[in-house]
């Protein structure tokens, strides 16, 4: 044979063995597929040569326990009454309002909701301004005004419960006013 020939049939030759082992790849799945293989990818045999069946043990096993871990949560959740939805006792308030009038605007600050005491505050308020929140009682309501640079004059007031408790004046430039109440002492609770 000739250096061509020997070539071309060699050639043909490892065209036809590569376009089998594709073939076996195809069909089974892995490349290490022995001869005379059913193409099951390597399932275990058993003593007889049989087939030997994965074990799903261990899967449902996880599965059980994972249901098991959800029912739980969900018992935990019944179970606890649903705690969150049960507001704690909120401090007995009462009807606090400020009301600035006059003309022009003001800085204001004035006790708000907070059973902390901490003060709410509004720079630059168009005047008339008017805002009625809740007070915890034992607390003093108070409200300050603080007028700006180009004076003026502006008048606070502070009523409880819409009845009226005090008011001040505060007028010329950077004029101040403060207007305060007192709330009665929140009534102690009764013991079982």
């Amino acid at each position: 044979m000739s250096g061509e020939t020997r070539e071309a049939g060699l050639s043909t030759s490892t065209l036809a063995q590569a376009e089998a082992e594709a073939d076996a790849l195809e069909t089974t799945g892995t490349a290490d597929a022995e001869p005379g293989s059913d193409g099951d990818g390597g399932t275990p045999r058993g003593e007889d040569g049989n087939r030997k069946p994965h074990s799903d043990r261990p899967m449902l096993i996880a599965a059980a326990g994972f249901l098991v871990l959800c029912l739980g949560v969900v018992l935990f959740g019944v179970l606890r009454g649903g705690d969150e939805d049960k507001a704690e006792p909120k401090a007995p308030t009462a009807p606090v309002t400020y009301e600035v009038t006059g003309e022009g605007t003001a800085d204001l600050s004035y006790q708000g909701a907070s059973e902390q005491g901490a003060a709410e505050t509004v720079s630059g308020a168009r005047l008339p301004w008017k805002k009625t929140v809740e007070v915890p009682l034992g607390q003093n309501p108070v409200i300050r005004i603080t007028l700006g640079e180009q004076g003026g004059q502006a008048r606070c007031a502070v009523a409880v419960r819409g009845r009226h408790v005090q008011s001040a004046t505060a007028s010329g430039e950077f004029g101040r006013a403060t207007c305060s109440a007192t709330l009665p002492a929140p009534a102690p609770e009764a013991s079982d």
